[in-house]
């Protein structure tokens, strides 16, 4: 039976540090006039300003997945077709797998259980900066985007890569979302 509700596309931003994701984030919620989350773990260390260890990660999941339901829920009371969201638990459980060795348990089988409809995975071709202890391991990016990577493969989730210069990402971003959007009918 139809209900008559268009179902909401999920749209991730994802990748390494600083490789543009909150601002791509930003653009596409003004292009598409729609909510959008930001990153809670660069909310939790501007709140916590010092390194992030592994028991912090329980409160960013927490956090993270706190802002992507609100913004779905502003989504859906707007009709949205569509919501933004800069990283999901994906994301944390890739980061706290990388840094810590571990991820808890809730945290990985939520990130197993519920995908979003599209992941921009985001290169490392542009410059690294510093931000603190936002961002810690340039050194480290390549085995970080491997590791998203094959997560996303592994989680068989559709994906899209973002890479180039910023407004090639921003048109790689756009040519994905509306694709799955057409193809969404």
């Amino acid at each position: 039976m139809k209900t008559g509700v268009t179902p909401l596309l999920r749209v991730v931003l994802i990748g390494p540090e600083c490789t543009g994701k909150t601002w791509l984030a930003q653009e596409l919620a003004e292009r598409y006039r729609v909510p959008w989350s930001p990153e809670f773990a660069r909310r939790f260390v501007d709140e916590h300003p010092r390194p992030v260890t592994y028991a912090d990660v329980e409160a960013i999941g927490t956090g993270q997945l706190d802002g992507e339901r609100r913004a779905a829920a502003a989504a859906r009371r707007r009709k949205a077709r569509l919501v933004i969201h800069d990283t999901d638990l994906v994301s944390t459980m890739v980061y706290s797998r990388h840094y810590y060795g571990d991820c808890p348990a809730w945290i990985v089988g939520r990130a197993m259980e519920r995908h979003a409809g599209l992941y921009l995975l985001h290169d490392i071709d542009v410059p690294w900066a510093p931000d603190g202890y936002q961002r810690a391991e340039p050194e480290r990016r390549e085995a970080l985007r491997d590791r998203f990577h094959a997560t996303l493969l592994d989680l068989g989730v559709t994906m899209a890569a973002i890479s180039g210069v910023w407004a090639e990402r921003r048109r790689r971003a756009v040519a994905a979302i509306d694709a799955v959007l057409g193809a969404a009918g």
